[in-house]
């Protein structure tokens, strides 16, 4: 799947996370974190990245995380929710779709 336009979701709150997520021409995902702990869960961000990715077939994309200590699930809702706003559709939060 393709992205058409950017997508944004979160806050600089703390415990937050603020995901943008944009078109990218090449292929591949290219994460970009800013993130006081990034030298110790920098890996574990990437990789929830990416299977969120994974998981709505995006190919390549641009994703930048401006992390005020998150945890893994609030990175994982923030993208889907920044995926899903650039893709322009909804998401089934409930699960029954999976």
């Amino acid at each position: 799947m393709r992205l058409t336009k950017a997508g944004i979701a979160g806050t600089m709150e703390s415990s937050d996370v603020m995901v943008t997520v944009r078109p990218a021409e090449e292929a591949g995902i290219r994460i970009a974190i800013e993130s006081k702990v990034e030298a110790q869960y920098g890996d574990e961000m990437r990789q929830t990245v990416l299977d969120v990715m994974n998981d709505f077939g995006i190919e390549a994309a641009e994703v930048e995380l401006r992390d005020r200590g998150a945890l893994d699930c609030v990175i994982r809702a923030r993208t889907q929710t920044a995926v899903c706003r650039a893709l322009g559709t909804g998401f089934d939060w409930k699960g029954e779709d999976r």
